[in-house]
């Protein structure tokens, strides 16, 4: 009682001394709630160009997506981790939109991350510009998609960085599947439920280069990930930060990496471990369509924000399991969870935040706390196309074909 009242106490310091535009964002948010949904063609399009804006605009300028936009301090720099798993959205779109620049924003994201691999194949963790520059095992995983759909796209230019990183990933995990040398200097330490993740940047890599154990590490690891799992689908050892109530930002990071690898074996043990979760996180979904930003081993939260980036990010992987399953209370959570990360959008937004999809609503809720996040939008992209996609087939229409019209 004593700590949260002080807790309270400071944030309310702390709230008094935000500068006029923090305090003005908060209040709007605070006072506006939800607005009316823009679409997903809108959100989509818009999303896409502030991509192709924190790429121009890095404060380090080599190619890379800036981290996020703060409304404290501008622009960050190129974060190394996001832009990996931007570059398959980009490609994606190029590919969906006939869209040449996109596919030339990918490419500049590939050289760029190529020229800064580490000796041994690994990838350093944080942006661009923080230290210590050390091997990651998280970051390298998430950089590793990007090499592979640079592969598929490019050809053999990106093959050798794509081997170097998921070779390192084989050599450096543990026996149980675990991975715990490399773990980033910028997060909580213990092992990591939700790098399950990295098990789908090897099991992409596999698809290009089968018959190098990708594909078999990435069994271990979730194996080893779903030791980690309760009865009514919560994960322990599933946070950045506090274990026992994981943002739903790493709750998603490790649902979907446990869908690619069961997708990738077609393996009825691993479907029936994704859908505990998913049933676990239909009955903590709010009135408003959203998630709160944390879960505890109930599915229940005693924080009022939520995390956008948890919120599409889980959408996606209820849809690929409504694909799979054909139960329809995941493809409806799916498109409520959506529906209320568009309802944070706001078309009269300036340049620097317009498309853009904060870390938390309100704006300062504990996640990206005042900052619109590279891989909030990134993950709203993808989970509004994978609806529109859904929508256009079950409603006989031709909504796909509309991408290169937009």
């Amino acid at each position: 009682m004593l700590r949260s009242a002080i807790g309270l106490a400071r944030r309310a310091r702390d709230d008094a001394q935000l500068p006029l535009a923090l305090k003005t964002a908060q209040n709007r948010d605070r006072r506006e709630g939800l607005q009316t949904d823009p679409g997903i063609t809108w959100a989509v399009k818009e999303g896409l160009a502030w991509l192709g804006r924190a790429q121009d605009a890095s404060a380090t300028h080599d190619g890379g997506v800036a981290r996020h936009y703060g409304l404290r301090h501008g622009w960050g720099a190129s974060y190394p981790e996001t832009t990996g798993y931007i570059v398959p959205t980009m490609l994606n779109h190029a590919q969906l939109r006939n869209d040449d620049l996109l596919r030339e924003r990918a490419r500049r994201m590939l050289d760029w991350l190529v020229s800064i691999q580490l000796p041994g194949g690994g990838f350093q963790g944080g942006m661009v510009n923080q230290t210590p520059v050390v091997p990651v095992t998280f970051n390298t995983g998430q950089i590793l998609m990007g090499l592979a759909a640079g592969v598929s796209e490019f050809g053999d230019v990106y093959r050798g960085a794509m081997l170097a990183a998921a070779d390192w990933l084989v050599q450096t995990q543990d026996a149980d599947g675990c991975w715990r040398r490399y773990p980033t200097p910028f997060g909580g330490s213990g092992d990591k439920a939700y790098e399950t993740h990295v098990s789908w940047g090897l099991i992409e890599a596999e698809r290009l280069e089968p018959g190098r154990g990708y594909a078999k590490a990435a069994l271990r690891n979730v194996r080893w990930a779903l030791t980690q799992q309760h009865r009514n689908g919560w994960f322990d050892r599933c946070c950045l930060g506090d274990p026992t109530q994981p943002l739903t930002h790493t709750i998603g990071y490790v649902l979907r990496g446990l869908l690619e690898v069961q997708s990738f074996y077609d393996d009825p043990s691993l479907l029936a471990a994704a859908r505990r979760t998913a049933d676990g996180i239909l009955t903590a979904i709010r009135d408003d369509g959203a998630l709160p930003g944390k879960l505890d081993s109930n599915w229940r939260s005693s924080v009022s924000w939520s995390c956008l980036t948890g919120n599409v990010q889980i959408a996606h992987s209820l849809l690929i399991l409504y694909d799979k399953t054909g139960h329809e209370p995941y493809r409806d959570a799916a498109y409520g969870l959506n529906r209320a990360v568009r309802r944070t959008l706001r078309t009269d937004d300036p340049d620097e935040t317009r498309g853009a999809v904060k870390g938390s609503f309100p704006i300062d809720g504990e996640y990206g706390r005042f900052e619109y996040l590279n891989w909030a939008t990134k993950f709203a992209i993808d989970s509004f196309t994978a609806e529109q996609q859904i929508l256009a087939r079950e409603t006989g229409g031709a909504r796909s074909r509309e991408w290169n019209r937009d």
